[in-house]
């Protein structure tokens, strides 16, 4: 099993950034992609960026791309989220997530079997 242990988050004004790291210990296989998520209240767990581990490629939402960056450390088997520019709608609780989304879309929820414990970024205007 994969364990996720998120950091970061906290709040921001409008225009600024933030970096989100997920830590993953366990079973961590070398063929798995990392994603990051994130729900609003009232609202569904949306798929916000994802990387394959074997490869490196990318993949965005539509409303983060070119703000925000995800990445990965592989000595230390931890992800990142770097986000740029935020706006008040970036708010929510952001979950990093792994598995394996075979044929599915990487920024799909079905994709993912391990989760982090979410951690809140909030962003005023």
């Amino acid at each position: 099993q994969v364990r996720l242990v998120q950091s970061g988050g906290g709040s921001v004004q409008a225009g600024g950034s933030l970096r989100l790291s997920c830590a993953a210990s366990g079973i961590v296989y070398s063929n798995m992609f990392m994603a990051w998520f994130r729900q609003a209240p009232g609202k569904e767990r949306e798929g916000v960026a994802a990387v394959s581990r074997n490869g490196g490629s990318t993949y965005y939402a539509d409303s983060v791309k070119g703000r925000f960056t995800i990445s990965e450390d592989k000595l230390k088997n931890t992800v990142y989220l770097q986000m740029n520019s935020l706006k008040f709608e970036d708010t929510a609780m952001y979950y990093c997530a792994a598995g394996f989304p075979g044929s599915s879309s990487p920024l799909t929820r079905g994709s993912y079997n391990f989760w982090g414990q979410g951690t809140q970024v909030t962003v005023s205007s």
